[in-house]
């Protein structure tokens, strides 16, 4: 009966995720993106803390695939210019600190790319107001 009930739960999650996307900009799917990196650099941390290997590295990978896969696809290196190649770079370098965080086990990893990845939001969200003053 739980397991039913959180497997009904799990699929509001994701229905309601999905509509959410459906009906987002392109400047607030960038914020979905961010957000979700961060919640799994988060339990990434939780799990590194308590010896959870497993998953550490499924929170790590997910987080990783919304950075490179999400954020760094989502540039135009073709137009973007020295900004959407710089950018790019820096995305690669959160990634491979994510990857490093987990094989050497090392949370100032996880930090060092979650304050990256907070200074990198918090221009998009300030992008965002000039968009919309509203």
């Amino acid at each position: 009966m739980f397991a039913q009930a959180m497997n009904i739960r799990s699929a509001y999650q994701t229905a309601g995720l999905e509509a959410e996307i459906l009906g987002s900009s392109p400047h607030r799917l960038i914020k979905l993106l961010f957000d979700g990196s961060f919640a799994y650099i988060g339990k990434a941390r939780q799990h590194m803390t308590a010896g959870n290997v497993q998953g550490k590295a499924e929170a790590i990978t997910r987080a990783v695939d919304l950075i490179s896969r999400g954020l760094r696809a989502s540039l135009n290196l073709n137009e973007g210019g020295e900004l959407a190649q710089s950018l790019d770079d820096l995305y690669e370098y959160i990634g491979l600190q994510l990857v490093k965080a987990h094989l050497q086990n090392d949370p100032a990893l996880l930090d060092e790319a979650e304050k990256l990845l907070w200074q990198l939001a918090d221009a998009w969200e300030k992008i965002g107001k000039d968009l919309d003053p509203g």
